[in-house]
């Protein structure tokens, strides 16, 4: 029987090349000049930690680390922001979690939009993502556009189509 696997996964080398790419523009921003600024990506925690000389200065890299990962093809959905906060040098930090996998609720919230199409199709809850299998494939490919057009927590992405 056909089926497709539900998921939200991120290229790490993307994230990467974003965090890369946005440090590279702070350096040759001139009113980041003299400032200290940074922006650390940890793979092992999946998260990247933003440090900037004011809250100003913060919200500006935020914006540029949203733009490059628009433009690595990346979801800045996947980024949850945490709070502001000082540091003892005066500066300013702020991490942000990188969220990968579809929790509980979502995937509950996908297999109740799956049924409401009324296609035969059998959406199950598998650990952090949902299996879909068919008869035929064009229902298959059917839930898929629905899917797309609907605006969940989390990016989507289709994966495993047999």
């Amino acid at each position: 029987m056909p089926s497709f696997d539900i998921v939200n996964e991120i290229n790490t080398q993307e994230v990467d090349n974003a965090v890369n790419n946005t440090l590279k523009e702070v350096s040759t921003r001139y009113d980041f000049k003299g400032l200290h600024t940074e922006v650390v990506y940890s793979k092992k925690n999946n998260r990247i930690d933003i440090t900037a000389a004011e809250s100003m200065k913060l919200k500006a890299v935020k914006e540029m680390l949203t733009k490059h990962f628009i433009k690595r093809g990346l979801d800045p959905k996947v980024l949850e922001f945490g709070e502001e906060e000082g540091s003892s040098s005066g500066a300013v930090k702020q991490s942000a979690v990188i969220t990968e996998g579809i929790d509980r609720e979502t995937a509950k919230k996908i297999v109740k939009e799956i049924k409401n199409t009324k296609l035969k199709v059998q959406p199950a809850i598998q650990d952090n993502q949902v299996r879909v299998t068919a008869k035929k494939i064009d229902d298959l490919q059917e839930v898929i556009r629905i899917l797309k057009s609907k605006n969940f927590s989390v990016p989507l992405q289709f994966i495993n189509m047999k």
